[in-house]
């Protein structure tokens, strides 16, 4: 097992990562598995608080879970209230409601975080 320090700099994390992938077919239960188990909550770790990775915005969110679930525009219609009112939020022609956004939620499972964040500032374009 190698010595394991804190991982401070970009290049601390590279010399992790190539050592994890030194050791990443170690086996279960060994001074290897466990060193790269420590690793890898140090990456993780570093990469949360360096490289936070954002939620989508709100309409983006509500998308992505319609292409994962294969719902269509009239699926969301028990969310929003009616057909027009989904043409409006889809084009981002409409912001969503707190109560819509309750029904994503719950219905759909999108995180709550995701649904009230500041909607974008170009409604008429897609935010990549």
């Amino acid at each position: 097992m190698s010595s394991i320090k804190p991982i401070r700099t970009d290049e601390d994390l590279d010399a992790a990562l190539a050592r994890m992938e030194e050791i990443f077919d170690a086996e279960p239960g060994s001074a290897d598995d466990d060193e790269l188990g420590v690793l890898l909550d140090l990456v993780e770790y570093f990469e949360d608080k360096h490289y936070p990775i954002e939620f989508p915005d709100p309409i983006s969110s509500i998308e992505i879970r319609m292409e994962e679930q294969g719902l269509t525009p009239e699926d969301l219609v028990p969310c929003i209230g009616s057909p027009a009112e989904v043409n409006a939020v889809l084009s981002r022609r409409q912001d969503i409601t707190m109560p819509m956004a309750r029904a994503f939620y719950r219905r759909l499972g999108i995180p709550a975080e995701a649904l009230l964040q500041e909607p974008s500032l170009d409604k008429g374009a897609a935010v990549e």
